[in-house]
């Protein structure tokens, strides 16, 4: 078993304890390379602690008391994405980074897809970068927590509202800066809900907006960021997208719509006017800028669509 070390006690946290990190690893050379970084951390306090079987990891999680998990994929007694699905199955309330290995990359984009805070790829990680990693994963994570508890989710749709979209879209930001993956952001307007609301009424243009949002949330993955900023706009923060791959995100949502109006029996069909935006890490700007650029473009299809 991988000897097991704790960081020297530094500065206290505000519950007046050090950061607790479980490293699941089984390589002694990287596990020895994590004990020496985070002992070189001079900004924040960490004690860490280090098994090397997922078996035991999920026992030392059961007895409590830790604050983020270093999680490599490949174990002894687990491997790829089914390691990560068991960690975060029993310790949904725990904020896990996947630590990989540049061959394992595809696994660990996966694993953030389905829940992971973020990924480090190994040789490329300093003390900086760890801890500046690790208080983000703890700070989305808990921010996560929070939306159920506050007024961030829009009581027609169910998707987030404003106030959740932006909150959870400059975390995503902060994130793909440092990842160097870029996010496509989608704006859209739906066509004709003032002729529903003045032709069939009002209770029939929020069952539009209601299937509209069904709509997007089946068309886009669960990682992706969702949500009803206006009375008849929404919002999409494609998370990870490829720069080249606007096409298959709006093509899909088509199709998704297409089968809606197919399926449905109704007197309208739903229709959206889309815009896009991409954020490219390489050339930041704020979310206000990207979402003026996504409207800027939704309008110009909705001139061409009259």
């Amino acid at each position: 078993m991988v000897d097991c070390c704790k960081t020297p006690k530094e500065e206290i946290d505000m519950n007046g304890r050090n950061t607790k990190i479980l490293l699941i690893e089984d390589n002694p050379a990287d596990v020895r390379l994590m004990q020496e970084i985070l002992a070189e951390v001079n900004e924040s306090s960490f004690d860490l602690e280090c098994v090397d079987r997922l078996s035991t990891g999920l026992e030392r999680l059961a007895r409590g008391g830790i604050d983020v998990i270093l999680l490599d994929l490949g174990l002894p007694d687990s491997y790829g994405l089914e390691t990560f699905d068991k960690v975060h199955a029993q310790e949904p309330q725990i904020p896990i980074v996947i630590v990989t290995v540049l061959d394992d990359e595809t696994f660990a984009i996966s694993a953030v897809n389905k829940g992971a805070q973020d990924y480090l790829a190994k040789g490329d990680v300093d003390g900086k970068l760890l801890s500046r990693v690790i208080r983000y994963a703890i700070e989305r994570h808990r921010l996560l927590g929070e939306l159920s508890d506050l007024s961030l989710v829009d009581e027609l749709t169910g998707l987030y509202n404003q106030r959740a979209f932006f909150t959870l879209a400059k975390e995503h930001l902060k994130l793909v800066s440092r990842t160097k993956r870029g996010i496509w952001l989608l704006f859209a307007d739906f066509n004709g809900l003032k002729q529903i609301n003045d032709t069939l009424g009002h209770n029939e243009g929020n069952q539009a907006l209601i299937d509209t949002a069904s709509v997007l949330k089946k068309a886009f993955r669960e990682s992706d960021v969702v949500a009803r900023i206006g009375g008849d706009e929404f919002v999409v923060l494609a998370i990870g997208a490829h720069k080249d791959s606007l096409e298959v995100l709006t093509t899909g949502l088509q199709k998704n719509l297409e089968m809606h109006n197919t399926a449905e029996n109704r007197q309208y069909k739903l229709s959206l006017s889309v815009g896009a935006s991409y954020y490219d890490p390489e050339c930041p700007c704020s979310i206000d800028e990207l979402i003026a650029r996504a409207d800027k473009s939704m309008y110009q299809q909705k001139r061409n669509k009259n």
